[in-house]
């Protein structure tokens, strides 16, 4: 074995079953990556320097492919079903041995990284990976460790990748010949037929899920930043919803913005990097994001580029609708150089309520929040996805169930602790329809929108009245500032009331049936929130 690149750890890969790779490229920078993804042919340049890569039948996650090894050490610990799927042992052991010997005989590229700013959380991870834009997708997303940290690098977690090579659905207990296993007790993920690079970010997400609760650590899908006064603030929301958006501002630094821990010290960035989506991405809506696209060391996946000008084209969607873009965090003008920041004042969970029955700003109780986090609530609108002909109710627990492994109430009760503990506000913000729902009604303006947000996170609503919403039971401020006051209670906002009647009776039944899997997990407290909730 040759090993080429920046001090190869003395933990080497015959730890990993990999004494016979041709050449093991270890830590490689952003520049001699590329090089050697231009080389093999895994992509390409653009205009303005970025390499571009196409995935191609798996543009997304493959999540009925993902399964943990059910073992005796961690099977009391995981939440199983749909979204975590039990595999055996000797089914992982069958897929490792043939991993193990595609990538015997060949180059590999090596990234030993940290996942977590906070040193006292910090997970070592090594990736390994057959293409080099993967290795520098791992370089891009994780944290980079000093150079005099390498030599004795020993990785807590492994990911190995082989993009091209399947399973065998019939010898290895898999769904198709895509494969992403999970295998706690041995510190290991296997990721095979799919070249979708977000499969190596979200595994280590899950893995962070996993391990920080036992830390006393709330893992939380997110983004974060902090005003000039050290007053940080959290974002939850699905895709759609405006976290990135939200939580750009350029007054205040950004933290990170997917994936958080928040722990004795405060709240820390997991990731060193940012994966943001591209469609319709114009440099007027989100120029840092925009300008990053156009930057060397950027990777751009499943964006339309024209052949000859190579020039992207954001709004072409023949690819995927889910282009991405990946970069370092350290690129962002306005980023905090440590990933740290100190505990939350304001949480913000967001929503996209299509049906245009919430309000567009409310503050919730500690039960209350518990009970939306445990929710994760937004609508999808028709053109969305296939299918879509009317706005359709999404529940996504802890506004990121894919990725948890531990039962859900496991993080809800770590944020209610932590809560009560700083005194963290919370604030529930529709950034969807008012005055009807999809359709009938008017997308919130989003200058509205960061009007009601600045004055939460600001303490201008600290003297407001406050109503209860008599179908959701959440706070309602009376008048904000630089808003209409109408606008603030959505039933005036609808010339139809008795319209707003039953389509808030109809929201209301959908998030008491799917609260129903939680109700005997939570304390009364909760339930009783859950009653107001959906009364």
């Amino acid at each position: 074995m040759e090993n080429l690149g920046v001090r190869p750890s003395r933990y080497g890969l015959a730890n990993h079953g990999l004494d016979g790779v041709k050449t093991a490229y270890w830590n490689l920078s952003a520049a001699p990556l590329f090089e050697q993804a231009m080389q093999r042919k895994e992509g390409q340049l653009t205009k303005h320097g970025a390499f571009i890569a196409l995935t191609g039948e798996h543009t997304g996650r493959s999540p009925n492919d993902r399964f943990v090894v059910e073992e005796p050490t961690t099977k009391d610990d995981i939440w199983w079903g749909n979204v975590n799927r039990p595999i055996s042992e000797a089914h992982f052991d069958g897929v490792l041995a043939k991993v193990l010997a595609h990538m015997n005989g060949k180059d590999v590229f090596v990234q030993d990284c940290y996942c977590g700013a906070n040193p006292n959380h910090r997970l070592r991870i090594r990736q390994i990976s057959e293409n080099a834009w993967h290795n520098l997708f791992a370089r891009n997303m994780f944290i980079q460790p000093p150079a005099d940290a390498l030599e004795d690098f020993e990785p807590e977690f492994t990911v190995l990748q082989a993009p091209s090579l399947t399973a065998d659905p019939a010898a290895d207990g898999t769904t198709s010949g895509t494969f992403i296993l999970v295998h706690l007790a041995r510190r290991m993920i296997l990721v095979g037929g799919s070249a979708y690079a977000g499969e190596i970010k979200k595994s280590i997400f899950s893995i962070m899920n996993y391990l920080m609760p036992e830390q006393g650590v709330l893992p939380m899908h997110c983004s974060a930043n902090i005003g000039a006064e050290n007053d940080s603030a959290v974002f939850f929301g699905l895709s759609g919803t405006g976290k990135t958006t939200l939580s750009a501002d350029s007054s205040r630094t950004l933290i990170g913005d997917d994936e958080h821990g928040w722990g004795s010290d405060g709240v820390f960035n997991f990731e060193g990097g940012c994966y943001a989506k591209t469609i319709n991405l114009t440099h007027e809506a989100e120029p840092e994001i925009y300008d990053l696209c156009h930057t060397f060391g950027s990777i751009i996946e499943n964006v339309v580029m024209d052949p000859q000008t190579r020039e992207l084209d954001f709004f072409d969607s023949a690819h995927s609708e889910n282009g991405r873009v990946s970069y370092d965090i350290a690129k962002v003008s306005n980023a905090s150089e440590s990933g740290q920041a100190g505990h939350p004042r304001n949480i913000v969970m967001l929503t996209c309520d299509a049906f245009g029955v919430l309000p567009p700003i409310s503050q919730l109780t500690p039960d209350q929040a518990m009970y939306h986090f445990l929710s994760g609530y937004t609508a999808k609108v028709a053109g969305t996805e296939r299918g879509v002909k009317e706005p359709s109710a999404t529940f996504s627990t802890c506004f990121g169930g894919p990725f948890m492994p531990r039962h859900p109430t496991v993080y809800a009760k770590l944020l209610g602790e932590k809560m009560a503990a700083h005194n963290a506000k919370c604030w529930l913000v529709n950034t969807g329809w008012s005055g009807g729902g999809y359709g009938v009604g008017e997308r919130m303006k989003i200058s509205f929108t960061r009007a009601m947000l600045n004055a939460a996170l600001h303490g201008e609503l600290d003297g407001v009245e406050f109503v209860a919403d008599p179908n959701f039971g959440v706070l309602v401020p009376q008048s904000c500032p630089n808003v209409p006051t109408e606008i603030l209670n959505p039933r005036n906002t609808w010339a139809d009331k008795d319209a707003y009647d039953a389509q808030a009776r109809h929201l209301t039944e959908l998030f008491e049936k799917n609260f129903e899997q939680f109700e005997q997990h939570v304390n009364e407290q909760v339930k009783a929130a859950a009653i107001r909730a959906a009364a």
